[in-house]
């Protein structure tokens, strides 16, 4: 488990591809399980650990992933996350360039949750949100490209359902309609910026997680051209 950040109110960690965050049906090892086990070795906590997860990171995906330390924190930063207060910048790679180096996408997505799968719909309703994301190619090699995405909503399966939805799918993503798997079995997206007010000091947060060690992920942080 690789920290990036650590207070008494947060601790700020780096996800690994295939880790699962949170307990499912199958019964693996959570995230949240081995930063409890972290906690609680590291300041002798007795009897149980307070964790709170504060945003989702799908199993297939790497990067960021924040847990409160303290309830405080905890609705503090639920709120903030419902009230855009919390910027995350991910990397995807895909086999195609899109139409434009730069655009903002705006789409409705309805989730089905017998496929777990999101799918883009003509009109907004009771189940389809509207989702807005903007991207920018980053860098190029001889056969993949590299998107720099700010999520301005936060949809179920957003970044791969919009991508998929302009012919861009998500390097390794099945689901989406890519045409092969990565070899790993995961998703060549990263969650790789997060920027905030911390909600108790006030300070400003900025965490970069470093790309999967990884060919391809690790040309692509050395060439990037970003902001």
């Amino acid at each position: 488990m690789e920290i990036l950040y650590e207070d008494n109110h947060l601790i700020i960690v780096s996800k690994t591809v295939n880790e699962i965050v949170q307990g499912d049906k199958t019964g693996d090892k959570t995230l949240i399980d081995t930063v409890k086990a972290y906690i609680k070795e590291k300041y002798n906590k007795p009897g149980e650990v307070f964790l709170g997860l504060t945003h989702r990171l799908d199993r297939p995906t790497s990067g960021i992933v924040i847990f409160a330390k303290t309830s405080k924190a905890l609705s503090r930063m639920n709120e903030m996350f419902r009230n855009g207060d919390v910027h995350k910048t991910y990397w995807a790679i895909t086999g195609k360039c899109p139409d434009s180096d730069e655009a903002t996408l705006e789409n409705f997505l309805q989730k089905n949750e017998k496929q777990n799968k999101s799918y883009v719909t003509k009109t907004e309703s009771k189940e389809a949100k509207k989702a807005i994301l903007k991207y920018k190619v980053i860098a190029k090699s001889d056969r993949y490209y590299l998107l720099e995405i700010n999520l301005l909503t936060g949809r179920h399966h957003q970044i791969r359902c919009q991508l998929a939805h302009i012919g861009c799918p998500v390097k390794g993503d099945l689901k989406y309609g890519y045409p092969r798997s990565n070899s790993d079995g995961g998703l060549s997206l990263h969650a790789r910026k997060v920027q905030f007010i911390h909600p108790v000091s006030k300070k400003e947060i900025k965490i970069v997680a470093p790309v999967p060690n990884d060919k391809l992920w690790k040309f692509f942080e050395e060439n990037a051209v970003t902001d």
